[in-house]
């Protein structure tokens, strides 16, 4: 197949989205994350959490009306459109998609009907930059991943665990386990997506064919809710306009550097998906830090 293969470390730095002095919360975009099912309202926190912290202007996430109450409190910052799980407003869900420039769709969706339906819609449908994850990409392989993916015209990004991806592919986790640039790039060129194929360490496919493999990160961020803050760091540089293959490499190395940054203060063992949140504005503040 010819695959080219590169490293993403500090030097991804240089292409993180320019801030400028005459600049409004409009000027670094507007992201759309449908995210969190009952119960599992944290997942929804932590991709919009992260989003947020890597500079998108506006998040907006679409969640059931269960959800409201906590997010509220938790992210006053976010914009919420919420809805009835027994019968979903498609109209406002569809007005929500019209409003952004980018999204993510799937961290902690669960597996109901309207997750279903939700992933269809938003990967037929919406025109922006689209991060596919979780339970996202689960309704995916539900549906027919080959079937859909050949539907999409606009910028996607997957961001799947090897089980995740093993469902996807049809390909055994042993198989993917043995090499995953190598799978990560073939997925990418066959459905013509960056793919970022979660493992230790992580990789990301190009569509042009060229498999990047990640150098940050340790074994402390092996922990619930680190996959919704990697993903709220991909969509939150791609609501900035960040190119689609920029956003999947930046985020990778900037969720592992702050993770490497976390694990020196709060350890390997009590590392959290919330400290990943904390330390992200320092893990992109070391562009100008070439000595760290």
């Amino acid at each position: 197949m010819g695959q080219k293969y590169g490293r993403i470390d500090r030097s991804i730095l240089g292409r993180l989205p320019a801030r400028t002095a005459h600049s409004h919360k409009g000027t670094y975009g507007k992201l759309l994350c449908v995210a969190g099912s009952v119960g599992m309202v944290g997942a929804a926190y932590l991709c919009a959490h992260a989003a947020y912290r890597a500079g998108a202007g506006l998040v907006r996430v679409v969640t059931p009306e269960e959800n409201r109450v906590i997010l509220q409190e938790l992210l006053p910052e976010a914009i919420l459109t919420t809805f009835d799980r027994e019968h979903p407003n498609w109209g406002k869900i569809q007005k929500a998609f019209s409003w952004a420039d980018a999204a993510a769709v799937g961290p902690g969706l669960g597996e109901e009907t309207w997750a279903r339906a939700v992933t269809e819609r938003a990967l037929l449908g919406f025109e922006g930059p689209l991060v596919l994850d979780a339970d996202g990409l689960n309704a995916l392989s539900a549906m027919g991943a080959e079937t859909l993916l050949s539907q999409r015209r606009a910028s996607l990004i997957v961001t799947p665990h090897v089980g995740e991806f093993s469902r996807l592919s049809g390909v055994s986790v042993k198989e993917i386990a043995a090499s995953v640039p190598d799978h990560a790039v073939r997925f990418a060129v066959e459905n013509r997506c960056v793919c970022v194929l979660k493992d230790a360490p992580t990789a990301v496919g190009t569509p042009e064919g060229t498999a990047y493999v990640n150098t940050s990160g340790n074994n402390g961020m092996a922990t619930a809710g680190s996959g919704d803050v990697l993903t709220g760091i991909i969509a939150g540089l791609l609501a900035q306009w960040t190119k689609p293959e920029d956003a999947a490499l930046l985020g990778v190395w900037l969720h592992g550097r702050a993770g490497d940054l976390a694990a020196e203060k709060e350890g390997y063992y009590g590392l959290m998906a919330r400290h990943l949140i904390e330390y992200l504005p320092e893990a992109m503040a070391g562009k100008a830090d070439q000595d760290a």
